[in-house]
C-alpha cells in the first residue's frame, strides 16, 4: 500500500473563508435590518483610490 505523506498547507483558503463565514453569522444574529445596514456600512471594503 503505498502512504502518502501530505504538506502541511502555509494558508489554507477554505478553513480561513469559513472563520470569517461564523464570525460574521455570530456578529449579526439578532440584529434588526436597520442594525444590520448599519453593520455592512461600518465594514464594508472602501475602495482604493490612485
Amino acid at each position: 500500500m503505498k502512504t502518502i505523506n501530505k504538506k502541511e498547507k502555509e494558508f489554507d483558503t477554505v478553513k480561513t473563508f469559513r472563520e470569517i463565514k461564523d464570525n460574521i453569522s455570530k456578529d449579526i444574529q439578532g440584529m434588526t435590518f436597520e442594525q444590520l445596514q448599519a453593520y455592512l456600512d461600518r465594514t464594508k471594503l472602501k475602495p482604493k483610490t490612485t
